[in-house]
């Protein structure tokens, strides 16, 4: 979606805009609601990125498929819980599609943030209790959190004894990287993070 598609296409690849090879790459970009708060419209492209990403692993042309469902971060920083739920749901909808496509095609899925939004949207005091205004009210929590992101990785296609790593405790967003080249069947670079598998 196009409020992600650099987080897919230039960041990911170094801060490096364009193609590495046009005829192995194909960036898809579904245009985002223009003019619109992205809680009146929390469903936002969820669905119909799923449906793309579906459609581009059942096709086997690709090696891997990669895809940044927005939902919760982008509505989660208006504050309006109600909408982000709706966006949480919808963003649920879309991952089912994708996993249901990966398990089709004997392929492995990566699952994981570069951050947390959704997951808490009240503001917390140093012992985590809520913190509420001088009128009585939640103080509603528009920007990204600090908890932990969870990572899963799974699907038919995963090489049997493949466990995550339990000597690489501070394991990261950097990590990342790795564990897909790994994932591929390449040996990453000596000065990458290392691997989470």
């Amino acid at each position: 979606e196009t409020v992600k598609f650099g987080h897919v296409t230039f960041f990911w690849n170094g801060n490096r805009s364009g193609y590495f090879n046009p005829e192995l790459e194909k960036h898809v970009e579904i245009p985002s609601d223009i003019g619109i708060s992205f809680n009146l419209q929390p469903k936002m492209k969820a669905l119909e990125i799923g449906e793309r990403a579906r459609d581009a692993i059942l096709s086997h042309k690709f090696d891997q498929v990669r895809v940044n469902i927005a939902n919760g971060d982008m509505v989660g920083h208006t504050g309006d819980i109600q909408a982000t739920i709706v966006a949480c749901k919808a963003a649920d909808e879309a991952v089912k599609m994708i996993l249901d496509a990966i398990e089709q095609v004997g392929g492995i899925y990566v699952v994981t943030a570069d951050h947390g939004n959704a997951e808490d949207m009240v503001k917390r005091d140093k012992c985590g209790q809520p913190l509420y205004d001088k009128n009585g009210q939640l103080q509603i929590l528009t920007s990204h959190t600090c908890h932990p992101v969870p990572i899963a990785i799974g699907g038919p296609g995963l090489a049997p004894g493949v466990r995550f790593r339990n000597d690489v405790p501070d394991g990261g967003l950097a990590n990342v990287a790795a564990t897909i080249m790994n994932l591929h069947g390449f040996v990453a670079p000596n000065d990458y993070e290392p691997t989470l598998i």
